[in-house]
């Protein structure tokens, strides 16, 4: 039970409470990043990162580099939701105002239940291509449909949906449980996989035989237009792996307010980010290679290699682990941060399991239209590039500004130091505002900036909108 005197009841509920039981040791925190990284979408961006930096020495030095620009960004909002044990829209609410925080809170939740539901269907796609194996399964796939897709993949859908919300039904102390099993089980079919197609090739490259313009055309739903290997590629590359974890940059205080003590979040970030990014990037790299000596084919997705196993067994084993893979991103980088968002939003009627309970029901209600196949997916993209303001701006509030000390009690005051202009906070909105104009709107509606600028958007959101924000408040806190 929360003790916080004159808490408002519209601003505070036992989920946002500051957290009392930590439990979440350094092996804890360090499979929230094995959970996170490890999906389909993931694979098929490290497999193709790893093949445009052209080399191993490139990969070192692009994937390396910007992992420990990753290690260093979590660890200071890691370090944020320690101290406070508050979870993201709480914290916001130190910038934003204690009202103001449900708008960067609420993008938040958007975006998280948009790609809930496409990493829900991508797990579902991969048990749907295990079961066509069967002339039966194939057959009534082909003849009964239902809310515009086939009877078998609502089916898989709504099956994959069900077990992402038991697991998240149980509270964080079983999505911990989860993580713990399920990070080391995705390691071992990843490296399983590596070391199968690697024999069966009897090479082990970087992917140096494959055409230029193959790869190029293989690799393009990654952004990256510059030739594999060079030096903008490089940049490109760092800079794309940065930004994929933009959200978590947002809400990994969610995780780490559970954490035993700050040096658990390091040890946990320092295994979980550098070392097994790299070492995931490699893997994804080596299979994908190693697939194209095999079977001729750039295959940058795991669930296409698998498809191509001749064993029924292992093709279930691979189908069942990027299934596990894909519940592990979507409950740590999606279903979480909604559960929370939604509850700040009104936290005497949503609870955390409320809060799920909604983002479950967004993701199952857009099936139907499946927006992440079509153009929705720009525009989510669009709103999700305003992240990385919101990120500049609460990481120049707490530690440029108030030096890593915040009333946390003030946080639950309707009256407290975070009220501002009745809950909301114009100059972070100000901010705000600048910080999407140079990460999101001039260049995706205008040519004004160069063509590149997009490719490294979140970071100028930061830089900017934290730079305005810090100019706004600097008189404030003299």
């Amino acid at each position: 039970m929360y003790n916080i005197p004159d808490a408002s009841p519209s601003l505070i509920n036992e989920d946002l409470a500051p957290a009392t039981e930590r439990r979440w040791g350094a092996f804890s925190i360090f499979n929230v990043w094995t959970s996170d990284v490890h999906s389909l979408w993931g694979y098929y961006l490290a497999a193709s990162l790893f093949l445009l930096c052209g080399s191993l020495l490139n990969f070192v030095i692009a994937i390396g580099l910007g992992s420990l620009v990753i290690y260093g960004l979590m660890t200071l909002v890691g370090n944020a939701g320690v101290r406070t044990g508050v979870p993201f829209p709480v914290l916001a609410r130190a910038s934003f105002g204690t009202f103001g925080a449900n708008a960067p809170a609420l993008i938040r939740g958007v975006v998280a239940c948009f790609w809930y539901g496409a990493q829900t269907a991508a797990a579902s796609g991969a048990l749907v291509a295990l079961l066509l194996r069967y002339p039966d399964m194939l057959a009534f796939h082909e003849s009964s449909h239902m809310l515009g897709h086939s009877t078998l993949e609502v089916i898989c859908y709504v099956i994959v949906w069900a077990l992402q919300l038991l697991i998240i039904l149980r509270g964080m102390e079983t999505v911990r449980r989860f993580q713990d099993w399920a990070g080391p089980a995705v390691w071992v079919m990843m490296l399983f996989l590596a070391i199968y197609l690697v024999v069966k090739s009897g090479t082990f490259s970087f992917g140096s035989e494959i055409p230029q313009d193959v790869l190029v055309k293989a690799t393009a739903e990654a952004g990256i237009t510059t030739a594999p290997g060079t030096w903008p590629t490089l940049m490109a590359v760092a800079a794309t792996w940065i930004t994929y974890f933009a959200a978590l940059y947002l809400n990994f205080c969610d995780f780490s307010r559970y954490a035993t003590s700050e040096r658990a979040v390091r040890v946990g970030n320092m295994w979980g980010l550098p070392v097994n990014l790299l070492a995931f990037c490699l893997v994804a790299g080596v299979t994908t290679t190693a697939a194209y000596s095999v079977y001729g084919e750039v295959l940058l997705h795991p669930d296409q290699i698998s498809a191509k196993f001749d064993s029924w067994f292992l093709a279930a084993l691979a189908a069942l682990t990027f299934v596990v893979a894909t519940l592990g991103i979507n409950v740590v980088a999606n279903f979480v941060s909604a559960s929370f968002d939604f509850s700040n939003a009104a936290p005497r009627l949503i609870d955390f399991k409320r809060g799920g309970l909604i983002a479950a029901a967004i993701a199952l209600i857009l099936y139907p239209w499946a927006p992440w196949e079509t153009g929705a997916t720009h525009f989510v993209n669009f709103i999700g590039s305003t992240m990385g303001p919101i990120f500049g701006i609460m990481m120049v509030d707490y530690y440029l500004l108030r030096q890593g000390r915040l009333n946390v009690a003030d946080l639950y005051r309707e009256n407290g130091e975070f009220r501002f202009n009745n809950g909301w906070h114009g100059k972070a909105f100000i901010a705000l505002f600048i910080g999407m104009v140079f990460s999101s709107i001039l260049p995706t509606f205008t040519s004004i900036l160069p063509s590149w600028w997009g490719m490294y958007g979140w970071f100028f959101g930061v830089a900017i909108g934290g730079g305005t924000y810090w100019l706004l408040r600097s008189g404030d806190m003299r």
